[in-house]
């Protein structure tokens, strides 16, 4: 093969060189790419030409070696070297320098999972990490609530500007002096009380009221009657006699009595005369009734008989003094004075009674002697809760006191009075003028107040909104709606609740002192006991209750609550915000009550309240109650319960937000005057994502613009067994080869896999100097080539010429 075959074998030399000339310049072109990886061409013999094995020494002979002549040189591989780049400091945080093995995991154009060493990333449109190709860098994302998910790969997201978090408060640290009593102190601890004006219940059937005109003045008849002996064969006997005359309604009721006629003296035996009868007006008055006395100006009036009309004007007495058909004439006339009156319903088995009418009247009595006369008085519903009509006066000395003159059984439509001061002014006589009291079932819109003289219903349908003040600081605006359903009773728990009254303890070794809460006195009046202390106290102000009423008007309720017990007690109250896990702020109040004390120990109350509870049901906003003790050298011993408890059940936040109340900063010192503060809570709002940082181990933190940092994603690094056996796909990226082994994924600094340094490069590991070195050692290897091949190519020329 001679000469041909050193053609072949100084052509492989040449095309060895011309692939280290490629790859050396790869490299040089390369030597300011970022994470670039620098190959080196590795070559190896081609097959040999053996012409002898050679032979194996004998006795005579020494052996001898093989005889072949080689046949050139071939690629044996283009072998990427994997060595550490030079790190260097960039301006951007988005650059990342892998300090060790390890390449990111990228996607790639068709989904598929690429690999690189150049950190040069960016953000893109979508605030997703990529590269500056555009491969989205992959790693572990995170849930809503910012907690890495390690199920699968996905692309990282930095949402800067657009992610918000907020950190829920878990712990409220308090600091200030909760005072010991001062000797005797605790014995005087007193809860407040409040109490609203007198309700009725508006409900009950109630009289119509009457007119003016239907109480009149009555005068007696006048005096012109006389009175003379007249025909003998009466039985009556010997003596002087006078007579009375009274007018009588169809009632039967009488009104005041004539002057006495006569006297007469009758010898026995003879009939007396009376004529000149005064005639009633046949429609106040349909009768006159007849009395007489045994003695002039002396002795009692016994009825003698009535004249049976209202226009007769003789009347003939022939009874004798056994035969009198009984009745004596008891009567008396009111004073001289202003009289209105009052008229109830009553029941004479239950002893229910109505509220009165309006007031009627006044009528005046001037002129002594007369009576006053009421008339269309009304009845009561037949089958209904009434069988009976009441009425009632006021005294001539006292027009504000008013008593009860009559009782009507019968049905009675009329009434004359004429009953003195004396008579009627007796204890349990008096007029009830509120009526029958509320009771806890009675829808509020049949709720009735009594102004002076006036009754007015206090609700209607509509929104009721109440402010009330609890140790002279106002507390949140609190709604009911009023509907015909609600109740009283409604009315006491929405207020107890609005006020933050707490009636029951989660411990029950440490129940709440005295007997807090709401209820309906027998009076008719609500009253509310507070919790113990002076920052306890309830208020309720005159425009504390507003109606919006279904028209849209807004009115007071005029339900006239007023202090009737002070609150007496050591206390201290502070406010402060808490953040729930959505970062909406929560106002909470804190009082904390001296509750007792021993030889040994000092125990306070707190209380907690929230405007902003928001439960399934109600409007409570007490959140949480619990003792703190303290020892005799001031410190904090024992907490009964430090938790809060604030509901958010119509608020998408987390249900209920709860955090811990921190004592220990607080101490029993006597400092003159207890106080107490919150001088911090580990809550915080919203606040969108402003800046992020990268660890060493991949992690994103964001950090927040309310301070609060929180993991964005974390980032993943992929190694081989044999990082050469990689594919290089073009713009610094490589994929699985197969021979580079199965990709192992971890987090930085884990497997074996280098850690990650953010706001750095790594440079590309190209040596320039070795690299022109091998250019010259190339270029020399291929000249040579050319050298053995014009060296053979003259041989041919030569065989050639022997045919010449």
């Amino acid at each position: 093969m001679g000469l041909q075959s050193a053609l072949s074998t100084a052509l492989t030399g040449m095309t060895a060189a011309e692939t280290t000339i490629d790859v050396v310049g790869n490299n040089v072109a390369n030597s300011n790419t970022v994470g670039f990886k620098a190959s080196e061409a590795i070559f190896a013999s081609q097959f040999l030409q053996t012409q002898s094995l050679g032979s194996f020494p004998t006795e005579t002979r020494g052996g001898t070696n093989p005889r072949q002549i080689g046949l050139g040189t071939k690629v044996a591989e283009i072998s990427p070297d994997f060595t550490q780049g030079t790190i260097e400091v960039s301006a951007n945080p988005l650059d990342l320098a892998i300090q060790g093995d390890g390449f990111l995991i990228v996607q790639g154009g068709q989904g598929e999972q690429l690999y690189t060493r150049n950190g040069q990333l960016k953000l893109n449109a979508d605030n997703e990490l990529v590269t500056t190709t555009g491969q989205r860098v992959l790693g572990f994302g995170v849930d809503d609530d910012f907690q890495i998910q390690r199920t699968g790969l996905e692309a990282m997201e930095i949402p800067l500007g657009s992610a918000a978090v907020a950190q829920a408060t878990q712990n409220v640290f308090l600091q200030g002096t909760l005072r010991p009593p001062a000797p005797g102190e605790v014995d005087s601890i007193v809860p407040g009380i409040i109490e609203s004006a007198v309700l009725s219940d508006g409900s009950i059937e109630v009289p119509p009221n009457m007119a003016d005109s239907d109480i009149n003045a009555i005068n007696p008849p006048a005096s012109t009657t006389t009175a003379a002996v007249g025909a003998a064969g009466g039985t009556i006997t010997v003596g002087d006699y006078t007579y009375r005359v009274t007018f009588v309604d169809a009632d039967g009721n009488e009104g005041p009595a004539s002057i006495e006629i006569g006297p007469v003296t009758n010898a026995g035996g003879q009939e007396i005369d009376l004529s000149n009868i005064p005639q009633a007006d046949g429609t106040t008055f349909v009768d006159r009734n007849i009395y007489r006395a045994n003695s002039a100006g002396s002795g009692d009036f016994e009825f003698v008989g009535s004249i049976g009309d209202a226009t007769t004007t003789a009347f003939t007495d022939s009874v004798g003094d056994a035969g009198l058909p009984g009745g004596t004439l008891e009567q008396t006339t009111l004073d001289e004075a202003n009289y209105t009156y009052y008229v109830t319903f009553f029941n004479t088995s239950s002893g229910l009674e109505s509220r009165p009418t309006a007031q009627i009247g006044p009528e005046s009595v001037t002129i002594e002697g007369r009576m006053i006369r009421l008339e269309n008085i009304p009845q009561p519903a037949s089958g209904g809760e009434f069988n009976a009509v009441r009425v009632y006066r006021n005294l001539a000395s006292d027009d504000s006191s008013f008593y009860r003159i009559a009782e009507l059984t019968g049905g009675e439509s009329s009434h004359i009075d004429g009953a003195i001061d004396a008579d009627i002014e007796v204890p349990g006589n008096e007029i009830n003028l509120d009526g029958p009291t509320v009771s806890f079932g009675l829808s509020l819109l049949d709720v009735v107040r009594r102004e002076g003289t006036t009754y007015q219903n206090v609700f209607e349908e509509g929104t009721l909104s109440f402010t009330p003040k609890k140790g002279g600081r106002s507390l949140a605006t609190q709604e009911l709606a009023i509907t015909p359903t609600t109740t009283v009773q409604d009315l006491v728990n929405f207020m107890q609740q609005a006020m933050g009254i707490q009636e029951t303890s989660p411990d029950p070794n440490f129940p709440i002192p005295g007997n807090p809460g709401g209820l309906v006195n027998a009076d008719g009046r609500i009253e509310f006991v507070s919790n113990n202390g002076v920052d306890s106290e309830l208020q309720v102000d005159l425009s504390a209750f507003q109606l919006t009423t279904a028209a849209g008007l807004v009115k007071s309720v005029p339900l006239g609550f007023t202090k009737t017990q002070d609150a007496v007690g050591e206390s201290a109250v502070t406010d402060f915000v808490v953040y729930d896990s959505l970062g909406i702020p929560l106002n909470v109040r804190l009082t904390a009550v001296l509750e007792s004390t021993d030889g040994n120990s000092t125990t306070y109350r707190w209380y907690a309240d929230s405007p902003d509870n928001d439960p399934d049901s109600g409007a409570g906003i007490a959140v949480g109650t619990g003792v703190v003790t303290f020892d005799g050298s001031g410190s904090v011993t024992s907490v009964s319960n430090s938790t809060v408890s604030v509901d958010r059940a119509n608020v998408s936040s987390a249900s209920p937000l709860q955090f811990e109340l921190d004592f220990s900063q607080t101490s029993g010192l006597d400092t003159g005057q207890s106080s107490i503060a919150a001088s911090r809570q580990d809550g915080s709002g919203a606040g969108t994502l402003t800046s992020f940082i990268i660890t060493e181990s991949g992690a994103i933190r964001g950090v927040f613009s309310n301070g609060i940092a929180r993991d964005l994603g974390q980032i993943r690094l992929a190694r081989f067994s044999n990082n050469s056996g990689l594919e290089q796909v073009g713009d610094n990226l490589f994929a699985s080869g197969v021979n580079s082994g199965l990709p192992v994924e971890g987090d930085p600094g884990e497997q074996g896999i280098g850690t990650i340094s953010a706001g750095a490069v790594e440079l590309s590991n190209t040596d320039i100097g070795q690299n022109l070195i091998e250019l010259i050692l190339a270029s020399t290897q291929y000249r040579g080539g050319t050298r053995v091949i014009t060296a053979v190519q003259q041989l041919f020329d030569e065989l050639l010429a022997l045919r010449r």
